[in-house]
C-alpha cells in the first residue's frame, strides 16, 4: 500500500506486488490489479499502461497467491494521497469483512454472512454491491462455489469445515451494480481444450503453465505483443479462453473492497491473508 502514491504508475505497483510475490517462494495465483474510483475490479495495467494514481483516488489492489496451487486472494483500498472522501466506503468494508469472519463457522448459512455484510455498509449510508462478491477458492482455483453475495440471497448453502473462502464486500454511494466495461486484459486459458494449431508452441506451452489461473499479457513477457493478441484471438474464437474485462459501477460512482480468505475450522474462521 505504500507504494500507491500520487504519481505512481499502476503497472509499476501492479510488478512490485507480483516481483514480492515471487522473492517469498510463492506465485501470483492471478495477475495483481488495481482499480481505481468507479472501476470495482478487474483492472489490470496492460504491458505498455502509463496510468497514474492521482490524490484522492480510491483505488483497489487486489491480489492472489499459490502455492504449489493452493490459491489465496486478497484486497485493500487505499484513499491515495491521504485524502479522505469516502472513508465511510473503506470503513464499511473493513467493518463487514470483520463481522462475516466473526460470524463464519460450519453450520452458518452463507445467506447469514451476506445480510451482516449488507447491514455493516448500509449502517454507514452506502449500499452494497449487488452483483459482485464473495466465493469459495481450491486448488488451482480462484472462483468455485459457494458465491459470497453482499447481499442475502435465496441460496441454501451452509458453511462447512475445510472450506476456503475468500470474503470480499464491496461497497459504493451508487447504485450498487457493476458491469464489464472496457478492454480486457485478465484472461483464463482453459487447461482442458486442446489449443490452438496456429498458435507457436513455445507460447501454447506457457498458456498452459498456469493451469487454468488467470493471467495477463504483461505476464507472457519475452513473445511478442502481436503473437500474443493473435494467440488470445485464436483462443477465444475456439471456445478456450475466458476474458475479464473491467467491472465498471454503472452510475459512476466510487466503489470501495475489502477482502480475506479464510479457512473453516471446528471452532470458526482462520483467516489466511
Amino acid at each position: 500500500m505504500s507504494l500507491m502514491v500520487p504519481g505512481a504508475r499502476l503497472l509499476a505497483v501492479c510488478a512490485a506486488v507480483e516481483e514480492e510475490i515471487e522473492k517469498s517462494g510463492a506465485h501470483p495465483a492471478f495477475p495483481a490489479q488495481s482499480s481505481r474510483n468507479d472501476v470495482a475490479a478487474h483492472y489490470c495495467p496492460p504491458p505498455d499502461d502509463a496510468t497514474e494514481y492521482a490524490s484522492g483516488d480510491l483505488a483497489k489492489l487486489d491480489l492472489g497467491v499459490h502455492v504449489d496451487g493452493y490459491v489465496v486472494d486478497t484486497a485493500v483500498t487505499v484513499e491515495v494521497g491521504g485524502v479522505s472522501r469516502r472513508s465511510e466506503l473503506v470503513d464499511g468494508t473493513r467493518a463487514a469483512l470483520d463481522a462475516a469472519i466473526a460470524l463464519a463457522r460450519p453450520g452458518v448459512p452463507v445467506r447469514e454472512l451476506s445480510a451482516v455484510i449488507e447491514r455493516e455498509i448500509v449502517g454507514r449510508g452506502a449500499r452494497p454491491v449487488r452483483n459482485i462478491g464473495g466465493h469459495g477458492v481450491a486448488r488451482w482455483k480462484v472462483h468455485c462455489p459457494p458465491p459470497i453475495p453482499n447481499v442475502p440471497e435465496n441460496g441454501r448453502d451452509r458453511l462447512a469445515v475445510g472450506m476456503t473462502l475468500a470474503i470480499e464486500p464491496f461497497a459504493t454511494e451508487g447504485e450498487g451494480l457493476v458491469a464489464e466495461t472496457g478492454r480486457a486484459e485478465v484472461f483464463r486459458f482453459d487447461p482442458r481444450h486442446p489449443g490452438d494449431e496456429g498458435i507457436e508452441p513455445l507460447l501454447m506451452r506457457r498458456l498452459r503453465d498456469f493451469r487454468g489461473l488467470p493471467f495477463s499479457r504483461r505476464q507472457l513477457g519475452g513473445f511478442p505483443l502481436g503473437a500474443i493478441d493473435e494467440a488470445l484471438k485464436l483462443l477465444a474464437v475456439a471456445g478456450g479462453l475466458q476474458a475479464y474485462p473491467p467491472l465498471v459501477e454503472v452510475s459512476g460512482a466510487p466503489v470501495a473492497q475489502t477482502e480475506h480468505t479464510v479457512l473453516i475450522t471446528e471452532g470458526g474462521a482462520e483467516v489466511l491473508t
